[in-house]
């Protein structure tokens, strides 16, 4: 992961304890800013600013809601989450990540008001209702362990109830302060998987597919249910293969029956995005596979050939867990029905899938 070398603070929350823990955890001296516009014009002028703000974190208030819904499209299946937004950015650096042409420029940002993401959480559990919840969209759910307690905090938030689960997704093995926590199962530990080959070269600072799994196989030993994302799925000359592999290697470190769902999705992205992975990742060859432009204005590969590698990784997960919650992640119903043998709609819905196998693997109702 990328090494934070300067420290900025809101003026607003200059004084809160959580300022001195990551300004001593991180050994740098704070800067007060009083005006965020200063840092995001001097981020616009290098020449990497998508790299830069990498090395630059603000500690900052949340001024908007902590609660959000995924943002979903009208004319896809969406599975109805719901987002935790604690911070922005990451400190890991793959080439196809939205987040860079998401946030004008991207920097990392954590914040620091948690009385409210608390009440705001305590008011969403209070509803009569299963949610679904994760701190893993707009930034990594785990990168921020080593400065804020924030994580064993929601942990035992969810922990007290039993209608809702939390799902914590990374692509680190930053699992350290899990240990020994009271879960009661309704926090979901999840890895987004790919194959060495796309790890070494697309997502620079992240941990290797081992790591991740063993990191998962000792969370399924302190009691933690799983899930998984094939997410993005990106093709490649000898790609089934080497995703066949993935599969192999993911089931030999865990147990299939203690995987709440795994997720699939094909490489995607916004036109604005294909020039900064180009000037980034000069050597990546990933935007010039066989895109049409979707429904949503996102570049994706040509339907046929996402529907096949779906079956495809669909037929070797199934032999290895037949009944696992399998699903797509933003794609309509012909190509779920032509990927999987089936469409979300006949079975009530997505949302109510992955509600029941929460149920049936966490510790709620």
């Amino acid at each position: 992961m990328t090494k934070i070398t300067e420290l900025y603070v809101d003026a607003s929350v200059a004084d809160h304890p959580l300022v001195n823990r990551f300004a001593s955890q991180l050994g740098l001296v704070p800067l007060v800013v009083t005006d965020n516009a200063r840092l995001y014009e001097t981020l616009k002028k290098e020449h990497d600013p998508w790299g830069g703000g990498k090395h630059r974190l603000l500690l900052t208030r949340n001024q908007g809601s902590f609660f959000r819904q995924c943002p979903g499209t009208r004319d896809y299946i969406c599975c109805d989450y719901r987002i935790l937004h604690i911070g922005t950015y990451c400190t890991m650096d793959c080439a196809y990540c939205i987040l860079q042409s998401y946030f004008h420029p991207p920097v990392l940002q954590y914040f620091v008001n948690h009385d409210d993401l608390l009440k705001e959480i305590d008011d969403a559990l209070a509803q009569p209702r299963t949610l679904r919840m994760g701190t893993g969209e707009f930034t990594d759910s785990l990168i921020w362990e080593a400065w804020s307690d924030l994580t064993p905090v929601l942990i035992d938030r969810f922990a007290r109830q039993r209608r809702s689960v939390l799902e914590l997704k990374t692509k680190t093995t930053a699992i350290q302060h899990l240990q020994g926590l009271d879960h009661g199962r309704n926090t979901i530990l999840a890895w987004s998987l790919n194959t060495p080959k796309i790890i070494a070269t697309q997502e620079r600072g992240t941990t290797s597919l081992k790591a991740r799994l063993r990191a998962a196989a000792q969370c399924q030993e302190w009691g933690y249910p799983l899930a998984f994302h094939f997410d993005p799925i990106v093709l490649y000359p000898g790609c089934e293969a080497d995703y066949r592999k993935v599969i192999q290697t993911l089931f030999e470190h865990v147990d299939g029956d203690n995987i709440v769902w795994i997720s699939m999705g094909t490489l995607r992205f916004m036109p604005a995005l294909q020039p900064i992975i180009q000037q980034r990742f000069p050597d990546s060859a990933i935007v010039h596979g066989e895109f049409i432009t979707g429904i949503d204005n996102k570049m994706r590969y040509f339907k046929p050939l996402r529907m096949d590698i779906y079956r495809r990784m669909a037929a070797w997960i199934r032999a290895y867990a037949p009944d696992v919650a399998l699903y797509l992640c933003m794609e309509d119903e012909p190509v779920w029905q032509h990927s999987l043998g089936f469409t979300p709609q006949s079975k009530g819905g997505l949302p109510a899938m992955l509600d029941q196998s929460a149920r049936r693997h966490c510790g709620i109702d």
